[in-house]
Parts: structure tokens; sequence; C-alpha cells
């Protein structure tokens, strides 16, 4: 059992070397030219093509609308404050259809727009320091997708419903970091000397249904507050 660990503990720092070297290696000028490349092609939502996220914003028309900008994993907080935003708002007079949520997903919080087939084959959990909230391990799973009942308790409101799936059943929209994913699929790919076109699209086909991808994370906040969108770091 002892040399197992051991075995799959070098492995994964093995791997996380790797990426760390390919990340090194990676100057302003190789990133700069794949950012490019992706402004002059389509915007990916979901499993289909959206030729113009700006529609996303465009469509706000929620009577209280705010805007969570998730640069980290931070726990469960990019998915519990969302929720309490609607349930208070709701509390207070608003139902849940009559306010606009928009997560953005940049940074190092963007391993939550994939599912968990990438997040074993990258070990999202060790490159992003992302925990199972229930293990508290380096998360081997998207934790906040389909979650199951009773995985997320808070003291005294119990059971929550945080589930990507279900706050998007809320009308919660969540988005992703175009720019973060060039960037970390780039370096990925150099420290592990592959194909970073190849592991880009892998890591879009591998999206959560429902989730868009947009030019940047800082893009999608600026625009979510031009269409009245209040401010909330997600930490």
């Amino acid at each position: 059992m002892e040399e197992n660990n051991l075995k799959q503990t070098t492995n994964r720092r093995g791997f996380l070397g790797t990426l760390a070297t390919g990340a090194a290696a990676m100057g302003i000028a190789s990133i700069a030219s794949p950012l490019k490349l992706h402004a002059e092609t389509n915007i990916i939502s979901g499993k289909g093509v959206d030729p113009d996220p700006e529609e996303i914003f465009k469509n706000l028309k929620g009577k209280h609308r705010v805007v969570f900008d998730a640069t980290r994993p931070h726990d469960i907080m990019p998915f519990v404050w969302p929720l309490v935003f609607l349930m208070t708002n709701e509390g207070t007079g608003t139902p849940i259809k009559d306010n606009n949520v928009v997560v953005v997903l940049r940074h190092d919080a963007i391993p939550y727009a994939f599912e968990d087939k990438l997040w074993v084959k990258y070990k999202f959990g060790d490159l992003f320091k992302a925990e199972d909230p229930l293990t508290k391990a380096p998360s081997v799973r998207n934790p906040f997708w389909k979650p199951k009942p009773g995985d997320f308790k808070v003291p005294g409101f119990g059971n929550v419903p945080i589930g990507i799936n279900e706050l998007q059943a809320n009308g919660v929209i969540f988005v992703v970091c175009n720019a973060a994913m060039t960037v970390y699929t780039a370096a990925v790919a150099q420290g592990m000397g592959q194909d970073a076109a190849v592991i880009k699209k892998e890591w879009t086909d591998g999206l959560l249904p429902g989730v868009t991808i947009v030019p940047s994370g800082v893009w999608a906040l600026g625009r979510a507050q031009e269409h009245g969108c209040a401010y909330i770091f997600a930490g």
C-alpha cells in the first residue's frame, strides 16, 4: 500500500513538474498568437456555436442583476453566493425568475467549467489547487456538477443545492475565460510535449452543458456591468 501511494505521489509530482516547466518556458509572445487566432473565430457555447457572446449580456433584463467574479476555487463560495443572492431576493419580494446572476469562471477557477474526465486526465485538483469539498483531497471530479443530495450542507440552512446544474435550473449563467483556457492548455501541451490545439479542442469538447466560452473573464465582467450587473468577488 505504501509503495503504491509513493508511486502515485511521484507520478503526480512528475506531471505537475512538466506543467511548471512548460509554463515557465512560455513568454507573452507565445500566448498572444493563439489568443489572436481565437479572437478571429466563433465563441463556443456549450456544445454548439454562438457567434455573438454579447447576446448573453444584452438579454439580462432582471430587476436585480449581479455578476460574481470567480478567480480561484475558494471552497464553495463561487457557488453558494449565487444561491444566497437568489434566496434572499426571493425572501424580500423578488421571485427568482426576476433576477439575473452571471458567474465568471476565470484564472484558476476555470476547471469548474469542465466534465469529470478532464479532472481525471489532467489532474485539475492538483493543477488548480482545487480540493474535493467532501474529502479535502485534490479533487478528481468536478464536485459542483450534479452533486449528490447532502453533498453540501451549511449550518442554519441544511442541504444547499449549489451544483452548477442546480443553479442553471434557476437561471444562473456560467461563462469561462478563453484567455485562461488558451494559456493553460498551451502550458500543459508544452510541459507534456503535445499539441496545444489538440488539448484546447479536448477541453472545449469537455465543457459542461450550458457553459459559454467568452473572450476573457475580464471582458465578461466588463460587459456584465455595462448591462446593469453589480460586481461581487466570489471569494
